[in-house]
């Protein structure tokens, strides 16, 4: 009997070494090895998001200063978001932190980010602002550069920095609907109130943060610049209302477009 068991011993063993070498039996796209996958494994589904769309063609307004025209509608259509209406289950798409860099740098290379230097750096020559850069082309050169980096500076920490580290949209989200005095409020507000990367409202660090920053450093390049919490504050506050007043051009900025026939396309 013990001869003729130990066959039949071995073989069971060699079916069982068989059995195991074989793979896990497929459940669909399941295997049981998915499913008992740990939960830091599991991701959850992403959800859809409405992407921004290109407002105009340049190819639609064939008015006078039609590149000018053109430029200056990409300026502050470039950084406005749409608000969904009510009935809309999507919501505008978060920027992450490499498409606020990229913002950041397309703004600075905006034909309309330079003219608008020119024409500050005109304005600080004939007020005597930064008395120590002189007058003539040396002075207003100086100026010029000032006032580019100042946009860069003000860009760099409100538009890419400090929304990263915050998790902030820096783009203003257009109400466009409502009445005058809401879309108003609405539009003043929002250099206290931003909106998250998740999509909530947050109190705007980005704004503030990044205005005391760019003024603080802009002391080192101008020289006319009263030093001071003073002096620091009241041009933290003038700049902040200059952000304040532009934010209400963007969100009446298609009512203006209609009225002067400038190209823009209702969404």
């Amino acid at each position: 009997m013990g001869k003729l068991q130990r066959p039949g011993l071995l073989a069971a063993l060699a079916l069982s070494s068989i059995a195991a070498a074989q793979q896990l039996p497929q459940l669909g796209n399941i295997t049981p090895k998915i499913a008992l996958a740990p939960a830091a494994m599991i991701r959850p589904a992403v959800q859809p998001c409405a992407k921004s769309t290109e407002p105009f063609d340049v190819d639609d307004y064939n008015g006078p200063f039609n590149q000018l025209v053109a430029r200056f509608s990409q300026r502050v259509e470039k950084a406005t978001v749409h608000v969904p209406r009510r009935h809309s289950a999507l919501k505008p798409c978060a920027l992450d932190a490499r498409e606020k860099f990229r913002l950041f740098v397309d703004q600075q290379i905006d034909p309309i980010n330079f003219v608008g230097a020119a024409l500050d750096a005109a304005q600080a020559q004939a007020d005597w602002d930064d008395a120590p850069f002189g007058q003539g082309t040396a002075g207003y050169s100086k100026r010029f550069a000032a006032s580019v980096t100042d946009n860069a500076t003000g860009d760099f920490f409100g538009v890419f920095l400090y929304p990263a580290i915050f998790h902030q949209d820096p783009r203003y989200y257009r109400l466009g609907q409502g009445t005058v005095k809401g879309r108003i409020v609405h539009a003043l507000q929002h250099r206290f109130v931003a909106v998250s990367d998740s999509g909530h409202p947050m109190f705007n660090f980005s704004e503030w943060f990044g205005t005391v920053s760019t003024k603080a450093v802009s002391n080192l390049y101008h020289p006319g610049n009263p030093r001071g919490f003073g002096p620091t504050a009241s041009r933290v506050g003038f700049s902040v209302g200059n952000d304040m007043a532009w934010d209400v051009l963007r969100e009446f900025w298609p009512e203006v477009t209609r009225k002067f026939h400038l190209p823009f396309r209702a969404h």
